[in-house]
């Protein structure tokens, strides 16, 4: 599951209800959270062991997830890893953001990790094909 950011439920209503264009991202990019960003983007800690940084999800948003199923369901269509925990120290992250910039940027999308995970030193967080699912309910 996951959550709209406050910028997302801006621009939905806007685009349903007023009939305003909204341009999509040039490509999405993960985050990671030691804790919850909120709907507001702002409201959490961003990962920041040495070497991290938000990763693309794919060339496009459409190549980054699959098309939402009938069930509202969607998943990510690559890959997606990070850089190594290179801190020195062990980490724990339990949240995921959805970003349209690499830095800075709106957040799109947010919800916690199905589980949390600790990050010893030169572990790799990755997601396999299909491991982030995000549904529109």
């Amino acid at each position: 599951m996951g959550a709209f950011s406050n910028y997302s439920k801006a621009n939905v209503a806007n685009v349903l209800l007023r009939g305003t264009a909204y341009t999509t991202p040039g490509s999405v990019y993960l985050a990671l959270f030691y804790t919850d960003p909120t709907d507001t983007g702002s409201g959490g800690t961003e990962a920041s062991y040495t070497g991290y940084a938000r990763v693309s999800c794919g060339a496009t948003p459409s190549a980054a997830f699959t098309a939402v199923d009938g069930t509202g369901m969607t998943q990510n269509s690559n890959v997606v890893t990070f850089a190594a925990n290179g801190s020195g120290s062990t980490v724990t992250v339990a949240y995921w953001g959805l970003f349209d910039a690499a830095t800075g940027g709106n957040m799109l999308l947010h919800g916690a990790l199905s589980t949390s995970k600790s990050l010893d030193p030169s572990d790799v967080p990755s997601f396999p094909v299909n491991a982030l699912k995000i549904t529109f309910a």
